[in-house]
């Protein structure tokens, strides 16, 4: 299969910061049953969601409420349910949520789903942010929720592409990227959410350079909208499918909850590589200090 139809979702979250987490977690789970199905509708064979989906971006501010919202992967109930719905629609969800192992580790995690629903694995956020943003002492305070990842740059085999995750603020560091690439990602995914400001006009300009320096595609998602109580900033959606030439292949809107649907073509890759060969030209045996330094 040289071409696969590519869904990604990019969705708000309407629900006050102050109601209760089984309120969110209902709310924003059936808001994106229904957007998965519509990606299957419209032919998407590997279907993205946004960064813990299943709520706010509760990050925005510091508080023990939200260890609540973590499951056990894959034994939670939200991937059991997304297994079934990958089985019945045959397609691949990459499942961004929070996760919790054992007593008290928490991370930031995706589960990776095949098209007959089992459970290939995960892939945990690696670099955690603790940033101020907005007004009101609101910012990305990841740290206070997360621990770094340690399941390494995994990359599955899915049924129809071989895919890596990388998760939102990770793609600031291109050292996973090429590693994904090393592991033969064809496509790798990285869902966020992330707020006008700072980073927005890097939105477009790294991941196509990762695409283009590793020779896959890559899926970025974002979610939209304003949350309260936070209101810290706009999320500004315009999720898309950008190809290793660094040619975007398709983009959502700036403020829409939508599907964003692109093809991505197997054999665009092997051609961008046998001309850019820089995986034959890197020099591996030079790169030693980036460890130390």
């Amino acid at each position: 299969m040289n071409k696969v139809t590519v869904g990604l979702i990019q969705a708000s979250h309407e629900v006050h910061g102050d109601e209760p987490i089984e309120v969110h977690k209902r709310t924003a789970v059936e808001k994106h049953l229904r957007l998965v199905q519509e990606a299957a509708s419209q032919g998407a064979q590997i279907i993205c969601l946004q960064e813990v989906f299943f709520g706010p971006y509760f990050c925005a501010e510091q508080k023990t409420k939200w260890y609540d919202a973590a499951e056990e992967i894959p034994n939670g109930p939200t991937t059991q349910l997304f297994q079934d719905l990958a089985r019945e629609l045959g397609v691949v969800i990459i499942l961004p949520i929070y996760e919790k192992e054992g007593i008290a580790s928490y991370y930031n995690t995706a589960a990776v789903i095949d098209a007959d629903g089992s459970y290939l694995g995960k892939y945990r956020k690696h670099h955690i942010p603790q940033v101020g943003a907005g007004n009101n002492g609101c910012g990305f305070w990841e740290k206070y929720y997360f621990k770094p990842g340690n399941v390494g740059y995994p990359v599955f085999d899915t049924a129809f592409a071989k895919v890596g995750v990388y998760i939102c603020y990770d793609r600031h560091f291109p050292e996973g990227a090429r590693l994904l690439g090393l592991n033969g990602a064809e496509i790798v995914f990285n869902p966020s959410a992330t707020v006008a400001g700072t980073s927005e006009y890097l939105w477009k300009l790294e991941q196509p350079a990762h695409a283009v320096a590793n020779g896959y595609y890559v899926a970025a998602i974002n979610r939209v909208g304003f949350e309260a109580p936070w209101n810290m900033g706009e999320f500004y959606g315009q999720s898309y499918l950008v190809d290793p030439r660094g040619s975007m292949v398709a983009m959502g809107s700036r403020d829409q909850d939508e599907v964003i649907i692109g093809v991505m073509d197997k054999e665009l890759i092997q051609e961008v590589r046998d001309v850019w060969q820089f995986y034959r030209d890197r020099r591996p045996e030079t790169y030693g200090s980036i460890t130390s330094l």
